[in-house]
């Protein structure tokens, strides 16, 4: 079990990724680089347009997070239940109970949240969740036992304490890179303090082993942190070129979409958009009331990004060229209310969850040119 070292406080090289000023129209050049994204009405080129493919009743209390097992069953987490439920391929639910993610100590905006599967499960079928404890917030891994609707929750291995934990800004999302690398989202848990701080975990970006140490090649050295500056990480994912970008929880204003770069610094809690000030990287797309968006759970597919609105009770889709972002694209806005997260199955569809329906459930979209 890993508890933050005394961490050297080392400069890295981080390239600073310059966007320029003002929002997009509803059409992006094709010729140069676009500008910062803003919403638009229209469906941009080339992106995929979400169509329902069909509605999952699982049954499901306050969901957080959905990941798929290589057969393609979902597992989901609850944030308050701290329970684990799971819906083999082909099954149009009740989820079925996995099993209870000891220690968790639910409240506000904390609890059993992101989870992850091990890009080795065929080997040692771990399955990593990020959780709210007595103290901190920190990251466990269990044994998957059995399979089909005998699947079973082993014994709980902490891997990685400390981080700070409030009633809100938890952050929660953690993923597997392309380098097989454990990336986590963390929020500033209302410390402002932290978030400029390289030796505090909270309001940053987390690179750690698969056994929850700092992973080599981290821009500070033997520090855990990958990038800093960030206020509420909510989603994490990359794009067809091994990009990781990241959607973000603005205050009340200023969602963001960022592209992330290794030792990187978002500005929080000195900046918030994208407002060219030196020494801090200006979001790639910035959406200036939280109303309309609140960006949760973040997919990429190709070269699109969605991200689920919790607030803006929509699906967004903004294309992605290069380091640059297109203009974003709402879908189904107000038809399912709060979105939790999207997260992309094996077959090639999406799922997204619903956020505080009582009971939630699940959309299965499909991908129509």
């Amino acid at each position: 079990m890993h508890r933050p070292p005394s961490l050297r406080a080392a400069l890295a090289a981080a390239a600073l990724v310059l966007a320029t000023a003002g929002c997009t129209s509803s059409t992006s050049s094709t010729t140069a680089p676009p500008p910062p994204g803003s919403p638009a009405a229209t469906s941009p080129a080339g992106t995929a347009t979400p169509q329902l493919d069909r509605r999952v009743d699982a049954g499901l209390t306050l969901p957080w997070s959905t990941v798929f097992l290589p057969d393609g069953t979902a597992v989901i987490s609850e944030r308050d239940s701290a329970l684990l439920k799971f819906i083999p391929p082909g099954d149009g639910g009740p989820a079925a109970t996995l099993g209870r993610v000891p220690d968790v100590v639910p409240g506000g905006e904390g609890g059993l949240l992101g989870l992850a599967p091990s890009p080795a499960f065929a080997e040692h079928r771990y399955l990593y969740a990020y959780f709210t404890a007595q103290g901190d917030n920190r990251i466990a891994r269990f044994r998957l036992e059995g399979s089909g609707a005998r699947l079973g929750l082993g014994a709980a291995e902490v891997i990685f304490t400390g981080i700070p934990k409030a009633s809100t800004h938890n952050g929660g999302r953690i993923r597997f890179g392309p380098d097989g690398q454990l990336y986590v989202g963390t929020g500033d848990s209302q410390r402002r303090g932290q978030p400029q701080d390289r030796n505090a975990l909270g309001g940053k970006i987390l690179r750690l082993t698969p056994e929850g140490k700092p992973a080599p090649g981290n821009p500070f050295g033997s520090n855990p942190v990958y990038s800093l500056g960030h206020r509420n990480v909510q989603g994490l994912a990359w794009d067809s070129a091994g990009r990781l970008w990241a959607s973000e929880f603005g205050p009340d204003v200023d969602d963001e979409l960022n592209l992330i770069v290794p030792g990187g610094n978002y500005g929080w809690p000195e900046v918030t958009g994208a407002p060219h000030r030196e020494g801090f990287l200006d979001a790639k797309v910035v959406w200036p009331s939280t109303a309309s968006s609140s960006p949760s759970g973040l997919e990429i597919v190709g070269d699109t990004a969605y991200l689920g609105a919790l607030r803006g009770q929509r699906l967004w889709a903004v294309p992605l060229r290069g380091e640059f972002a297109g203009d974003p694209v709402a879908y189904f806005t107000g038809e399912y209310g709060r979105i939790r997260d999207v997260s992309l199955a094996p077959d090639g569809r999406l799922w997204v969850l619903s956020n505080g329906q009582n009971p939630d459930f699940a959309l299965v979209l499909s991908l129509g040119g």
